[in-house]
């Protein structure tokens, strides 16, 4: 592998040293240096939560606020406890009302600029960032999440100018090498993105985040130097779990490379063991899940609701489990001149969040389905026009279909048929073992699951999306990954026949289609489709037991559904 052109940086610092201030660090300690906090019941409360101690400032907080409702300082360290907490659309509310109250408050407004961004609130959070950089364009915290929003909705050549200025005037920050490196890799500048998780390393030998961008990129390859640099930062015992698990991933990959699959298998069990311990999972929140889902939509549900919902047909919905090939669907059809791609998006996920007015909890939680269910017809419908007002930040083409290829999307079939009848789906499926085992080899920061949940998860799956065949039938285009590979053309036709398109030879060329790719495949589908990743889970076969034997029925009987889960 070709190394960085830049110079190497000093290291000085060892494992877990705080580095020297940088732009960022004194930019956050200016924001607060702006607005310090006067009254000592606030001081307190802030170190209190400063030292996590949340009980006790939330109950003082709760206090301040009865004496002081419109105190902005109560409201702004308020909405930090609840950012906290996970409850974002509580913080957004007091946000909002703090900066309308005291304008010039801009650390809450930064504060509500970043929660309207977790919330998806795309164009309100950039509103809110123009306000502050036009009274402090140059500070890195603004123009980093201005970054980060402008590349969410594809606005990849803004996001990429301003993540190259900041690594430029931060040259010994490794964040925001890290961040230029993404950037680019998305527009597909693949040479100079390795470069910059390269200059990412120099900065912080033990960024297991940088080693894990280059093991992702798929078609980097560590050398031997790489495997003993990596081996010898997760031989120092104060690195952190936020570097030793994306490092342990990365050379999980290194050795998978080298084909050496019993020593790359245990650093990904280790690996994945320490993220299970970050989420809170049960499996029988999927399982009542399913269950409410068959028990809500049967055909007369949908028979005493036809006609209802937003009629337009712009979007197409893939679905399914990740790592099942819907980057390769998507690829090919934003390659036709009808279809524009615009990745995942959150608002299907979000609708369910809102209507119950719940945020966090179980993953799959149903308590939307009460609500939805009962909905007069126009509700419905207003529902599909707000989930396209909220996609249209998104679609840059003006072209009449777009792809929203969120996987998640499978436990929420039923409400998007409701609210949008016309829109398309399709059920991007791949070999149980073979997703299941590339989730677990793929480091996120949000957790993973353990080998038997991942088939207990794919069985749920797959249960769900056979009800929904039967009472819809027709409805559903499943795309089989084995077959796409071994028959592309007579694929792509058939998809393309189900969304009533001409077939148009530019989708069997999808790799020469230049677009932003945001996903962990983005290198793949640059490349003509082969072969080489159907079968390849063989290699590890010999510690997948526990997956095998939780997929059961689903392993023997792929690509059928077995006749217990239809």
């Amino acid at each position: 592998m070709n190394q960085p052109t830049q110079p190497k940086m000093s290291h000085a610092t060892s494992v877990g040293t705080p580095a020297e201030p940088d732009s960022f660090a004194l930019a956050a300690a200016s924001l607060s240096a702006q607005r310090p906090l006067r009254r000592p019941r606030l001081q307190r409360i802030a170190a209190d939560l400063r030292g996590n101690r949340i009980a006790t400032a939330e109950a003082e907080l709760k206090e301040d606020l009865a004496d002081f409702p419109d105190d902005p300082d109560s409201m702004n360290l308020m909405a930090q406890l609840l950012i906290h907490c996970g409850r974002r659309r509580e913080a957004v509310l007091l946000l909002a009302r703090c900066v309308e109250l005291e304008p010039e408050f801009a650390a809450a407004r930064f504060n509500y600029a970043t929660v309207l961004f977790q919330l998806s609130q795309f164009v309100a959070a950039l509103r809110e960032l123009d306000w502050l950089l036009n009274r402090d364009s140059r500070n890195p915290l603004f123009r980093q999440l201005q970054a980060n929003i402008l590349e969410t909705i594809a606005e990849n050549k803004r996001s990429l100018s301003i993540c190259e200025e900041l690594a430029a005037e931060n040259p010994a920050r490794a964040e925001s090498w890290l961040s230029y490196g993404h950037a680019l890799r998305a527009v597909g500048i693949h040479d100079k993105a390795v470069d910059s998780y390269r200059r990412a390393i120099a900065c912080r030998p033990w960024f297991g985040r940088a080693y894990w961008s280059l093991a992702n990129m798929k078609t980097v390859r560590f050398t031997e130097a790489d495997i003993q640099e990596m081996r010898e930062q997760l031989g120092h015992t104060n690195i952190s779990p936020d570097d030793r698990i994306p490092l342990q991933f990365a050379l999980g990959k290194a050795y998978e490379d080298f084909h050496i699959y019993n020593r790359s298998w245990e650093l990904y069990a280790k690996a994945n063991a320490a993220m299970r311990l970050r989420i809170s999972y049960d499996p029988e929140t999927l399982e009542s899940g399913v269950a409410a889902n068959k028990a809500l939509f049967t055909p007369e549900f949908f028979r005493t609701r036809s006609g209802a919902g937003c009629k337009k047909p712009d979007p197409i919905f893939i679905l399914g489990r990740p790592r099942s090939g819907s980057t390769l669907i998507e690829q090919i059809l934003s390659s036709h001149s009808a279809i524009e791609g615009t990745s995942e998006l959150p608002y299907i996920t979000a609708l369910a969040e809102r209507l119950p007015e719940r945020e966090g909890g179980p993953a799959f939680s149903t308590d939307y389905l009460r609500v939805i269910s009962e909905m007069p017809a126009p509700d419905l419908a207003s529902l599909g026009e707000e989930y396209l007002r909220d996609s249209q930040v998104h679609r840059k083409l003006s072209r009449p279909f777009f792809i929203d290829k969120k996987p998640a999307n499978f436990s929420h079939v039923g409400m998007m048929h409701l609210i949008l009848p016309n829109a398309k789906i399709i059920d991007a499926r791949r070999h149980p073992v073979a997703s299941s085992l590339s989730m677990f080899k793929h480091y996120s920061s949000k957790g993973r699951l353990r080998l038997n949940e991942l088939g207990l998860f794919y069985r749920n799956y797959i249960e769900l999306m056979a009800h929904f065949d039967q009472v819809l039938p027709g409805r559903i285009h499943r795309v089989i990954y084995e077959e796409m590979v071994a028959n592309p053309e007579a694929e792509v036709r058939r998809l393309l026949d189900y969304l009533g398109l001409p077939f148009e030879e530019n989708c069997l060329r999808f790799y020469e289609t230049k677009r932003t790719v945001l996903t962990p495949s983005s290198e793949q589908v640059r490349r003509p489709i082969t072969g080489e990743a159907v079968d390849y889970w063989r290699n590890y076969e010999p510690w997948l037991g526990p997956l095998i034997k939780a997929l059961g029925t689903a392993f023997t009987s792929y690509p059928a559904v077995p006749e217990e889960l239809c």
